[in-house]
């Protein structure tokens, strides 16, 4: 803000209109002083042999000076002054202009008393035009252009009209009026200058939001999605021509979804606003932090890091997310697996480089949760390997190719077989036999999961029906199958097959419910309402809650295979497993344990109170032509085990 006392334009308040006023006045600034040489090198030359050499010569300062103005606005014609700056030479020009203006109006009255009428009225002619063109060149600074009137103007127009020559007293008012009129256009004028200065002032600032809103994430205040690309791209073609390497990461947040829906979004989203922070905080020179969407964090690491330092990077992003966030009045616990690949890797693509950091991510994620994981080339053979399965996927036929196997589960107690779980296989005439492990993820990555789910439930449905009215049939839905056209397709399959709903037991995994936890309960209620069974599969393999188990509709909970491998030795496992068998007995639901192998884990997890077991120690998966043989003997067995036992 201008200083007290010295204010070069009362309705000034904006640094924009500052620059803008000095802008316009630096390209007049140099007509206007040397019009003002000019208009007093007249007169000298008018005066010349009339006045005395000494008044004659007076104005050879204020010459002296017009020059050295002139030479300054005309250096500093194209520069743009910071607001300090536009403000001090405004105040300048404020001050200074009047003085020059008065200065010279003293010299004028002062010739005029000498010479012949014609000598005097070019002393009139000089002091119209040094206002009127004083006037008009500052008219982009009202202050400086009315103390410019009111030291010359003002004064010399009394002057005249004072005098006692009808002719002066009428150039007196009419120089009066002129002025008055001047005065007018000057107001009408900054005022417009103003206004249109301040428009174009609010215009920068929405473009300037807009621009934010466009490039800066609302939430965290980080650079969002789209400034990632931009940048992205911007690095890949300046190091193309540089030959310089720099890195793309993907962070993804481990167990937010659980938080956010355990205790809100108004959590959730503090606990995105602190992991932002966090890493700011730890970002190392030519970093790049930015939000991508919802957990998913950007990082570009430019400046030449080596592989190692960019791995300790990554691991120290990792144990920045370990501490807790505390925000209101929850203690939240996360962790974070973050994915890195190297510009060279990516043959001066944007989109490619994103995707080599993203497989590292989701290798990371399957693997080794929590870490930073570098983009290798067994990254890459793994890439096209998938590549090859989901082009072929997406070209069989997933009627012929498509089929069923058949893993029982067996109650330990009676000997009973009372379930049959379906799991997929794929025979491709190209490929061979593909592991579900492999093709299922890509099924579920694409639009190709619902198709495959709809072709085997029909297929596993039917051969349920062949089977004894006391065992069920358990199938594998999704996270995709639980949308709603998914679900009244799957509605609609059992309808049609026949089969008694109650025979149906419909598995979804902890990871696919916690994508969607308010979805899945409405999609898995439409299961039960239909008469079907729902279980909760590989209960403990990842982000666990009560919440979940008390939220959705639930007959089963099938305990994850990880805690059965070493049960006989490891009393931490079994104090887990007996925790939640008494929680299923509780909860009135069915406890299934799967991932047996061996009688001494059969044994273990019998006395812990469990009965009903599967896995490879009852039997491997196998084809439906296999049951009923199976079954057979399997009941046998039962009936000689009874016989031995009342004998």
């Amino acid at each position: 803000m201008p200083a007290r006392g010295t204010v070069p334009d009362k309705r000034v308040s904006s640094p924009a209109l500052l620059r803008a006023q000095v802008a316009a006045f630096s390209k007049q600034v140099p007509v206007l002083y040397l019009l003002l040489s000019v208009n007093a090198l007249a007169l000298v030359y008018t005066f010349w042999d009339a006045a005395p050499l000494w008044l004659v010569a007076a104005p050879s300062p204020l010459l002296a000076l017009s020059a050295a103005r002139i030479v300054t606005w005309v250096r500093r014609r194209n520069a743009t002054p910071a607001s300090a700056e536009a403000e001090r030479l405004l105040r300048t020009t404020v001050l200074l202009g009047p003085a020059i203006g008065l200065a010279m109006l003293v010299w004028a009255l002062e010739l005029h008393q000498y010479g012949s009428t014609a000598q005097q009225t070019h002393v009139t002619v000089f002091v119209g035009l040094t206002v009127v063109s004083c006037i008009f060149c500052l008219m982009h600074v009202r202050t400086a252009a009315l103390g410019i009137t009111s030291s010359v103007a003002i004064p010399y127009s009394v002057t005249l009209i004072c005098s006692r020559d009808p002719v002066l007293t009428a150039i007196g008012a009419n120089m009066a009026l002129v002025s008055l009129v001047m005065i007018y256009i000057l107001f009408v004028y900054s005022r417009e200058f103003e206004q249109m200065i301040q428009a174009q002032a609010e215009t920068q600032r929405l473009s300037d939001d807009n621009h934010r809103l466009a490039n800066i994430d609302g939430l965290t205040g980080l650079p969002n999605r789209r400034q990632f690309f931009t940048r992205l791209s911007e690095l890949l073609s300046s190091a193309e021509g540089e030959q310089r390497r720099f890195w793309v990461g993907l962070l993804d947040l481990d167990g937010f979804k659980p938080v956010n829906d355990l205790y809100g979004h108004l959590v959730g989203d503090q606990v995105l606003v602190e992991t932002g922070a966090r890493l700011q905080e730890i970002a190392q020179q030519g970093a790049f932090i930015c939000r991508l969407g919802g957990d998913e964090f950007g990082v570009i690491l430019d400046g030449g890091h080596s592989h190692e330092e960019v791995e300790r990077f990554g691991q120290r992003v990792c144990e920045a997310l370990l501490a807790p966030f505390s925000t209101l009045d929850v203690l939240a616990k996360i962790s974070g697996t973050i994915g890195f690949a190297a510009s060279d890797q990516a043959e001066g693509q944007a989109k490619l480089l994103y995707e080599r950091a993203d497989y590292a991510l989701y290798h990371a994620k399957q693997n080794e949760r929590g870490r930073a994981i570098m983009f290798s080339r067994e990254h890459e053979t793994a890439i096209r390997r998938l590549s090859v399965l989901e082009q072929s996927l997406r070209n069989a036929d997933i009627e012929t190719e498509m089929s069923l196997v058949f893993q029982p589960m067996v109650d330990v107690a009676t000997g009973r077989i009372t379930t049959f779980e379906a799991l997929a296989r794929w025979d491709s005439p190209e490929l061979g036999a593909v592991s579900p492990a492999d093709f299922v993820p890509i099924a579920e990555r694409t639009d190709l999961i619902t198709r495959l789910t709809q072709t085997l439930l029909q297929k596993a449905l039917a051969e349920a029906r062949r089977w004894p009215a006391h065992i069920r049939i358990s199938f594998n839905l999704s996270a995709r199958d639980l949308s709603p056209e998914a679900i009244l397709k799957t509605i609609d399959k059992v309808r049609a097959s026949g089969l008694d709903a109650s025979r149906i037991v419909f598995e979804i995994t902890e990871t696919a419910a916690m994508r969607d936890i308010a979805l899945a309960e409405i999609s898995l209620g439409a299961l039960r309402a239909l008469g079907a069974r729902v279980a909760l599969d590989d209960f403990g393999a990842g982000y666990s809650s009560l919440s979940y188990v008390r939220r959705l509709p639930l007959d089963r909970i099938k305990v994850d295979r990880g805690f059965i491998v070493d049960i006989e030795h490891d009393g931490v496992a079994r104090d887990i497993l007996k925790t939640i068998i008494d929680l299923s007995r509780n909860l009135k639901i069915d406890c299934v344990v799967e991932g047996v192998e061996t009688e001494g884990q059969k044994r273990t997890i019998g006395l812990l109170g469990c009965t009903t077991m599967q896995g490879y120690l009852f039997s491997k998966p196998m084809t439906a032509s296999e049951i009923p043989d199976f079954l057979d003997t399997v009941e046998a067995d039962r009936r000689t085990r009874l016989m031995v036992a009342l004998a």
